[in-house]
Formats: C-alpha cells, structure tokens, sequence
C-alpha cells in the first residue's frame, strides 16, 4: 500500500487535518491492538513461547516486511509487504492476537532498523492492525476463531469465508493509507487510490491467496515453513525487475526524478481534474466568491551558470550538483506537487492545483531561495541560481504541450532579463495560432529532415578570393516550398525547438566542411548562433564533438554572433563566447553598426570579422551619412587588427565604393545568392586555385 509520508520523514503540524487523523488511526489501532491482545491466556503464552513454529513465523513476518514487493508506479515504502501472507495465515491458523502482536512487533522492527520516524512507525502499526481487526472480525462473524493453545485448519469449506476476510482487510488497508496520503496531499482519497489500485489489488490477492496453504502447512510440520521462502524469493525478484524497467521508463537516471513521459501523464492527469472541477462548479452554478477556481501551474526552470561547474570541476561534480539540485527541489515543492528533470540543467515542477499566480510566484520563490543556499563540493563552494518560469491553467493554456511551451516562453524571458522568476504574458510573447501552427509543423520538419542549409560566399573585394561560406538555414517546406529563416526561426527561438535546429546546423555544417577539405576545397564556413544559443551551456559541447567526430579543425568553423546579443546580454553570452574562444573557434560580430558597442568592450570581444549591418550597406550609394558610418566602422576594424565584411551588396557601384573604402570582403547577390551545397560545391570547385586553407584563429 501506499505511504503517506513517502514524500518526507517529518512530522505533521500539531493540530493540521493530517495530524489529527494520524493521532486518530494510531490511537485506534493501538486500543484494537491492546484490546486484542488481552484476549491471550497464559497457556496461549506458553504455547507461543515453547513451539517453534511460533517463533519461525515471527522470523518470516519481520522478514517479510523488511523487504516490500514494490510494484511498478510505486516506492519501496508503498509496496505490499511479504509479511502480509505469513500475518494472514497466523491469524487463520493461531487467531488474530497473535497475529496482530506478531506484527506490531515486526513493524516496530522495521521502523527501527530503517530509522524511520517514530510517527510514521506507530502509524504504520496502527494501520496494519485496524485492516487486521476487520479481517479477525469477518472470520468471526462465521463462528471461526483460534487461538495458540487451540488452533483452527481451513478446509474447502471456508474458503468464502477467508475471501471475505481478505477483502475486508485489503479495503480497509486501502482507505486508512491512501486517506492518509489525501490529508498529506491535500487532495481527494480517489486520486491517491487510482494510481496503482489496480496492480495492488493483484499482488494483495495473490499474497492473501497463498495464506491458506500456508496455515494447512503449519498444521502439518514447521518444517515446512521454510519452503516457503523460496517461492517467495522468486516473487520478490521478479517484481523488483519489474519494477526497475518501469522507474528505468518513467524517471531520470541519474537523479531518479520523474521524466518527461512521468510529468506529461501526471499534468494531464491534474489537468483532467482541474476540467471536471469546472464543470461541477458550472453545473452547480457557484461563482468565484463562493469557490475560487483552483489552477494547474507548470514551471520550467534552468539553471544559470551551470556550465562553469562542469568546466571548472569536471562532470562527475556536475552530476552530484544535479543531484543536490534534485534533492533541494523536491524538499522545498508543497505536498503532491511534483519535480521533473527535463534533461540537462533544466527541470520542471507540476503543481496539480494552485490558488492563483501569486502563489504560484511564492513556490517559485521558494525553489530559488532553496537554490541559492551555497554549494560546497569537492572542497570548492559557489552559489547557485536558477530562472523559472510559470504557465497557468486554464489561463495559459488548455493543453500540456502549450503549457509547457508558454513556461518555456516565460523561463526565456527570466533569464533574458536577469528577473529569476516571471509568468507568462502575452504581450511578451510573439507567437500567433498561425506561429503556433507552425510550431508543430517545425518539430516535425526537424524529425522528417525538412530542413537544409544553403551556402552563400563571403568575397575578397582586392582580388575576388573566395573568404569563406556562410551557412544559412532554409526549410523545404512540402506546400509551402523554400521557406527563409525569418518565417520560422522566431518562432523556434523561444522555444525548446532551437537547441535540436542547432543541433542539426552545426552537424550539417561540419560534414558539409568535411567534405569539402578533403576534397581539396579548404574553405571556412561560419555559422549563425542566436541568442538562446549562447544562454544554452551545451553549445560548446555540441560544436567540441561535432569536430572530433568530422576530424575537422576548429578553424575551419566560424561562428557568427548578432552585436546586440552580445552587448545586451554580456554576464550570459560572455561565458559561451570565452568557451568558443578557448575551443579555437574563430568569432564573427554579425550586424554590427546596429547595437551600442563601447570601443573598450569592443577591444576585450575574442573575435576575427565585424559584419557591417546591411541596412548601413544598402544605402551607401543613396546618402553621404551612411558612407560616413561605413567609413568609419571599416577604419575602425582596421585599427583594431580584425578583418571587415559588408553585408548585402547587391550592386557593383557599392562593391567599388566599399573597395575604396578599404573593406576587406563582401558578401550579397551582386556576388553570388545563396546556393545548394551541390551548387556551392560546383561553384568552389571552379575557383580551387584560389582557395587556401584559413589560419588558426589566434583568440
């Protein structure tokens, strides 16, 4: 059966409506107990003590609830116990005293031994003999009874009985735990019971099943007793296989938190409740003022600076910090909330039913207090902070994919802004029906390989040499056609869909390099990353194995990075960027021009290549003011050691100007529009005597 305390050792506050039912089924059971156990005569002693039997019994129950059957959906404090049979067959066999004092006694054993608190220990006692009680009960209103000095063997005839009794102590059981774990929850004792009433009420059977041949065998021989063990051996063995395959499926490896398959089936389960509470506020016709609707809250939340531990420490440390992390989450969730890990750094929290945003804001702050509380591993100590987000039901969204996509929405934002916990607002989110349709869309463009890169040359503007190839995105849509990046990738960037699309451009980026040097076409090509590209601490790793696996110099990839990432969010992007550097990856300032670059950080930027914005380059030829900022930015990359490119030339009038203006190399129409790796490959092929293989980059 199910543990209320399962979630955590302590004790319930005095005077909560969990504490006073504890307080009730202990005082009860122990009464019963007692009760029950005045019923022994002195002879009834003697026997016990004198007959071995008695004694091997006793061996088997404290045994067998040391070793639960833990059924799949369940903990090791939730399973049936083995116990259960032998304290049965006692009762059928010696009567229900010396089964209810055999147990109370292997229970109080176990609490013991497994250091248990104290008031989980009397309570599980309490309980076990109140389920007991009513199957010694049942028995009893047959006219069965026994007793050590005077002991009772079924028959064929009394298996109704027994069936009866069984059943009677199974719903007892059933309704003194799983109202327990309502209490402890705070919700109803039907949810508590569906999630595996199921398979408990087989294991149970099976168990009380095999109590009446127990009793029939004790009345033979006590030798025969230990046979039994082994049967029970391969049922505990089979069921703990079991039930590793179903946690191995439902929860993370190595913080043994749920998955996301566990969270998904959990949040539609809250969500399914959450509905029908509505309904029957409908249909009973009572307003907010007379039962406020209660929400489901799911949060995203991600760890900052997370990467510095692995990089500094090692990942061995990083693991253990996830397992801190984990521990700290699920001790500082309410009751019946749940903590998932999505992979990574990043987790989930479910809260089935939460008042409003307010207190949805008060648990998040609850989590990063937990967080923040400093880290002391392998000797060194730092300090942890993480970035949540919040989606409400029915606020947010009616379903758990938009839920979870609008926390994503709302996570971003909070790390975006340095604000550590935000909730989802649609003003700061870009997403339309028609984006969000094309967001389902795009997660399956990315497992049907829909998307491609084409190749567009970067030109030498003193003698045409090719300078490198930029990557650029394009989606072959099926209706559509060859869709840009602009009508996608927005839409991408603010969800979990952008680490999978970079995933796929830097592995196509890579083979695609590969390919051409060893076919003797040793030409760089530089790569977008965006801005929830440098917030994602896996993007070095991604790009450190993507070159080892393609044997390819880290020189022969660049990356472009947009200006105003850079500027705007430094304390985030710095980390990624000094990473890429220390790779060996050579960096490219996209856009430049259209942020507010200071000249000192500017100077400190690891990068190779300035890209003059192409709204500056696109009027060069109309307006004296353009050509002065041009101007400007080509004299100024020059003075600091770093290569300039222009953006968008599309005519030969601006490839002169900038020429003269002393830029180092162009890019746009005017000298080729972006082209299929099979057209780029044609095209560098015709110009492989003016290739030369691109120096290491000195950052």
């Amino acid at each position: 059966m199910k543990d209320p305390n399962n979630t955590r050792d302590t004790v319930p506050r005095r005077g909560s409506p969990l504490w006073v039912y504890v307080v009730s089924v202990t005082s009860a059971g122990i009464a019963a107990l007692a009760a029950s156990v005045a019923f022994l005569r002195g002879v009834d002693v003697q026997e016990l003590a004198r007959n071995p039997l008695f004694w091997i019994l006793a061996c088997l129950i404290v045994l067998g609830e040391l070793k639960p059957i833990v059924t799949p959906g369940a903990t090791e404090t939730t399973g049936a116990t083995i116990s259960t049979t032998f304290t049965f067959a006692t009762m059928i066999y010696a009567g229900l005293p010396t089964a209810l004092l055999f147990h109370a006694f292997a229970a109080a054993a176990t609490g013991v031994l497994r250091r248990r608190a104290l008031h989980r220990t009397v309570f599980n006692v309490g309980q076990y003999t109140l389920s007991f009680t009513a199957a010694g009960l049942t028995l009893l209103a047959f006219g069965i009874t026994a007793s050590p000095s005077h002991v009772w063997i079924p028959d064929g005839a009394d298996l109704v009985p027994m069936a009866l009794a069984g059943t009677a102590y199974f719903l007892v059981n059933s309704v003194l735990v799983n109202g327990a774990i309502a209490f402890h929850e705070r919700g109803s004792m039907l949810k508590a019971m569906r999630w595996n009433l199921g398979l408990q009420l087989l294991v149970n059977a099976a168990l009380l099943g095999l109590a009446p041949l127990v009793a029939v065998a004790m009345s033979r021989s006590a030798a025969f007793m230990p046979l039994f063990v082994l049967p029970f051996i391969a049922v505990y063995l089979n069921a703990s296989v079991s039930v590793s395959r179903e946690h191995q499926a439902m929860h993370d490896a190595l913080t043994g938190l749920p998955n996301r398959k566990l969270l998904i089936v959990r949040t539609e389960e809250a969500l399914a409740e959450a509905r029908h509470r509505a309904e029957r506020r409908a249909a009973q016709g009572r307003g907010a003022d007379e039962e406020p609707q209660q929400r489901v809250g799911l949060f995203l939340l991600d760890l900052d600076r997370f990467k510095e531990v692995n990089d500094t420490l090692g990942h061995p440390t990083g693991d253990r910090l996830l397992q801190l992390v984990a521990h700290r989450l699920t001790h500082s969730v309410r009751p019946g909330d749940l903590v998932a890990r999505l992979g990574g750094d990043e987790f989930a929290v479910l809260l089935p039913s939460v008042r409003d945003a307010r207190a949805a804001r008060e648990v998040a702050a609850r989590l990063r207090a937990a967080l923040g509380e400093p880290v002391r591993l392998d000797g060194n100590s730092f300090d942890l902070d993480g970035s949540v987000g919040i989606a409400l039901h029915p606020d947010h969204a009616p379903d758990f994919e938009l839920l979870m996509q609008r926390a994503d929405v709302a996570m971003y934002v909070a790390k975006e802004n340095r604000t550590g916990v935000e909730i989802y607002s649609p003003d700061r989110d870009r997403n339309s029906p028609e984006r969000l349709g094309r967001q389902g869309e795009l997660r399956r463009a990315i497992d049907r390989g829909e998307l491609e890169l084409h190749y567009q040359p970067k030109i030498f503007l003193d003698d045409d040499r090719p300078a490198g190839m930029e990557a650029l995105l394009r989606w072959r849509h099926p209706t559509k056609g060859l869709l840009p990046p602009d009508q996608f990738l927005p839409i991408a960037e603010q969800t979990y869909l952008m680490r999978g699309i970079t995933g796929f451009v830097v592995e196509a980026a890579l083979a695609q390099v590969a390919e051409w040097w060893q076919a003797g076409l040793p030409v760089q090509v530089s790569i977008n990353a965006s801005g929830r590209d440098l917030l994602d601490s896996t993007l070095t790793e991604t790009i450190a194995s993507g070159l080892m696996r393609h044997a390819v110099p880290p020189h022969a990839l660049q990356l472009e990075i947009t200006e105003r990432i850079l500027m705007t969010k430094p304390a985030y992007a710095a980390d990624t960027v000094a990473a890429l550097a220390k790779l060996g990856i050579p960096l490219s300032l996209d856009d430049f021009g259209t942020g507010y670059s200071s000249l000192v950080r500017l100077r400190s930027l690891p990068v190779e290549e300035i890209k003059i914005d192409s709204s500056f380059v696109g009027r060069l030829c109309d307006t004296g003011d353009d050509a002065v900022i041009v101007q400007s930015i080509v004299d100024l990359v020059r003075t600091l050691g770093l290569r300039s490119v222009a953006e968008g030339v599309e005519d030969a009038a601006t490839a002169d100007l900038l020429r003269k203006m002393g830029c180092d190399a162009a890019q746009g129409y005017h000298f080729r529009p972006p082209m299929t790796a099979d057209d780029a490959t044609a095209w560098l092929r015709g110009r492989s005597h003016q290739l030369a293989a691109p120096e290491e980059a000195a950052c």
